[in-house]
């Protein structure tokens, strides 16, 4: 490594917060200077997180017509697109996407619902049946994905057995009136507060690609490291025609890797994974995330697009030389 890049991976090993500055210099770094980063961001990981890659699967469980208007949503009711739109599904649904997971490569698996909210009374009962019998019948460690919570939702979500709550900031605050306009950022931060309270581990990270600047995707780094949520997921935007930012394409392959790299340096001892946009956005880089400093991946279909073959996937982590973490 260079001077500069080992002299601060050491530093953050033992505690240093990187500056605002050094944040930049990452997200600019290019050719060999950036290699040298990458190599330190694989330190870190090794350090903080052995060589265990976790892998984590989704079932969009209710679809369309959330009422949210998010620039890039394809579910989202002000964007015109053919997502499908259905209500939430069954238990017994929900439960055989689970023990699909299970039979795989996953070790979490999540229940993720369109909507500002989920509604109490059928609707949430129906999603605490569904991870009561993921507890008690499978392997997996359930999450759920069910918008802006309460304090009295969250406590009934973790009693159900729920391990782990996704809430995005999607992105900094200061650009996220670009992005949404219908609820509130502090309304995102307090999820993230009250799933913490609650007992749940609480996933949380953001969309890159979006038109925000190199000083915002710091800005939302830092505001995850202030929440000290305990896993983020890195999507990168994946256009969907229909959506307001439907021409949207910002992200080069190496941007991507700066970004995972970034994340690694503010956050170094957190599971940091790879969701939504790799396959568009990364293409032929898509092993370099753990280099990067990765150490999670989405594997299957996303919420609205499809994702990439789990045999394909498995092969990418097995030539890496990368370790599946255990359930």
């Amino acid at each position: 490594m260079s001077h500069w890049t080992e002299a601060l991976v050491e530093r953050v090993m033992t505690g240093y917060q990187i500056s605002n500055n050094e944040a930049q210099k990452i997200l600019q770094s290019t050719g060999s200077e950036l290699s040298y980063l990458f190599a330190g961001a694989h330190k870190l990981r090794e350090q903080f997180r052995q060589n265990n890659i976790g892998l984590c699967s989704i079932i969009n469980a209710k679809s369309g017509r959330c009422a949210e208007n998010c620039a890039f949503c394809a579910q989202s009711a002000h964007a015109d697109t053919n997502t499908p739109v259905y209500p939430l599904k069954s238990k017994d649904e929900i439960v055989a996407g689970a023990r699909q997971a299970d039979a795989g490569s996953g070790h979490c698996f999540g229940i993720v619902t369109s909507g500002t909210r989920i509604a109490k009374g059928s609707e949430l009962d129906t999603i605490l049946e569904a991870l009561a019998e993921i507890r008690s019948t499978t392997s997996i460690k359930p999450s759920a994905s069910l918008g802006i919570l309460d304090q009295e939702t969250a406590e009934v979500l973790a009693k159900a057995g729920c391990n782990t709550y996704h809430h995005n900031l999607e992105t900094a605050r200061s650009f996220f009136p670009e992005i949404c306009t219908t609820h509130d950022y502090d309304e995102d931060v307090e999820t993230v507060r009250v799933a913490k309270a609650a007992g749940m581990r609480v996933c949380c990270g953001g969309i890159f690609g979006l038109g925000e600047s190199f000083e915002q995707r710091i800005e939302l780094a830092e505001t995850l490291r202030e929440l000290d949520v305990d896993s983020i997921p890195i999507n990168f935007l994946n256009p969907v025609q229909g959506t307001r930012l439907e021409g949207q394409s910002d992200l080069t392959p190496m941007d991507c890797l700066r970004i995972v790299a970034m994340m690694r340096y503010i956050l170094p001892a957190k599971h940091i994974t790879v969701c939504g946009g790799r396959e568009t956005n990364l293409r032929e880089f898509q092993s370099w995330i753990f280099m990067a400093g990765a150490d999670g991946m989405m594997i299957g279909n996303y919420l609205t697009t499809s994702g990439r073959d789990e045999l394909i996937d498995l092969q990418m982590l097995k030539d890496a030389e990368v370790q599946i973490e255990a359930c």
